[in-house]
C-alpha cells in the first residue's frame, strides 16, 4: 500500500463536513495549490437514466493501449493546475447518498486512474456518482438502489465510534423512505487504512445481506461490521415500528475473483454496476450468469466512463 495512503489533510475549521473524514484519502497539498469549487453541471438538470452494456460477451477480452477518452483526460490534467497542488471540490447531486455531498479530487486521484493503482475513496465514490446519473436518475432505478457513503462506513470509523457509525446508518436508511419493498443499499466498505475493499449489499425488506469480496473470506474477517450493520438494521427496524420477523441473514456470493493487489476497488464498482444494469436485486450466490470472471477489458471500460464522465461534466 502506498505510504500517502491513510492521512489526512489540514483544512480549514469552517469548511470542515462530516463526510470529509476519508481514511483511504491520499495527501493533498492543499495550501500550495488552488482550491477551486466546481458547479456539478449534471445538479442543473434531470435527464432520464440509460443502459449500460449488460453481457460479458460485449466486452474484449484482452486490454490494449489507452483508450483516446483517457489520453485526452490525462493531457487535460497534464495542462491543469491539478499538477501543481490544486484540486477540484464537487458538489453531488443529493440524491447519490441521501444528503448534501462533495468529494475533493486531485493529481493523486486522477494517477489513480491513469496507472490502474488502488481506488481512494474519491475515485470511489466520484464513479458511484457516475452510476446514479447516467444508470439511475430520473429512472424507477432510484426506488431500487441506494448508496452510502465510504466516508461514513469504514472500519476506521467503526473502530474510533462505533455508535456514531450505526447512528449514521440508520439515518441513511430513514432518508431513503419506509423501506417495505426489495431494494438494496450498496456500501463499499474498506478495512482501514487504505486497505481491502469489499461490497456489502443489504435488502432491509427481507432481512438479507449481500457480501461480495473478490478475495477469499467472508464476512467473519470484519466482525466489527458485521455487527455494526446488524445493529443499524434492527435500530432502523425498531424506529419504523416493523417487527423483527427473522434473523438477519448473510450470504456470501461466489462473485469474480481479483488476481492481483490492486484491484479490489474496481471489482466493488463493477459488482455494483451490473447489479444495477442488471436491475436485480435479488443478488445469485453464484453471481450471474453473465459475469462470472472479470477480465482486465471490463475494468478498463470502467475507468473510460469514468474519463468520459470527468470530461462531460467539466471537473479538471
Amino acid at each position: 500500500m502506498r505510504d500517502a495512503v491513510g492521512s489526512f489533510v489540514g483544512w480549514p475549521s469552517d469548511l470542515i463536513f462530516p463526510d470529509a473524514e476519508t481514511p483511504t484519502r491520499p495527501t493533498h497539498k492543499v495550501g500550495k495549490g488552488i482550491s477551486r469549487r466546481i458547479e456539478s453541471v449534471a445538479s442543473q438538470k434531470e435527464v432520464p437514466g440509460r443502459k449500460l452494456k449488460s453481457a460479458a460477451k460485449d466486452i474484449p477480452t484482452t486490454s490494449g493501449t489507452k483508450s483516446q477518452i483517457m489520453m485526452r483526460l490525462e493531457k487535460m490534467v497534464d495542462e491543469s493546475d491539478i499538477m501543481h497542488g490544486a484540486i477540484r471540490s464537487i458538489d453531488f447531486d443529493e440524491g447519490v447518498f441521501g444528503a448534501a455531498h462533495f468529494e475533493i479530487i486531485a493529481k493523486e486521484d486522477m494517477q489513480q486512474l491513469f496507472e490502474h493503482d488502488e481506488l481512494g475513496i474519491a475515485v470511489i465514490h466520484t464513479y458511484i456518482w457516475y452510476m446514479y446519473v447516467t444508470l439511475m436518475r430520473g429512472t424507477e432505478l432510484c426506488n431500487c438502489f441506494n448508496f452510502i457513503a465510504a466516508s461514513r462506513i469504514n472500519a476506521t470509523l467503526i473502530t474510533k465510534n462505533p455508535t456514531s457509525v450505526k447512528n449514521d446508518l440508520v439515518d441513511r436508511f430513514m432518508a431513503a423512505g419506509d423501506n417495505t419493498t426489495p431494494s438494496l443499499y450498496f456500501l463499499p466498505f474498506n478495512s482501514g487504512n487504505g486497505g481491502h475493499w469489499v461490497l456489502v449489499a443489504m435488502d432491509l425488506s427481507r432481512l438479507i445481506v449481500y457480501y461480495l469480496d473478490s478475495l477469499s473470506g467472508d464476512w467473519s474477517k470484519y466482525p466489527s461490521m458485521k455487527k455494526t450493520v446488524d445493529a443499524a438494521i434492527i435500530k432502523f427496524r425498531s424506529k419504523k415500528n416493523y417487527r423483527n420477523r427473522k434473523d438477519i441473514t448473510w450470504v456470501r456470493v461466489q462473485c469474480p475473483q481479483q488476481n492481483n493487489s490492486v484491484d479490489c476497488g474496481f471489482f466493488v464498482l463493477r459488482f455494483m454496476r451490473d447489479i444495477i444494469a442488471l436491475n436485480r436485486i435479488d443478488i445469485p450466490k453464484m453471481y450471474f450468469e453473465e459475469y462470472k470472471s472479470y477480465s482486465r477489458a471490463h475494468l478498463d471500460e470502467m475507468k473510460d466512463e469514468l474519463c468520459q464522465f470527468i470530461v462531460d461534466q467539466r471537473i479538471i
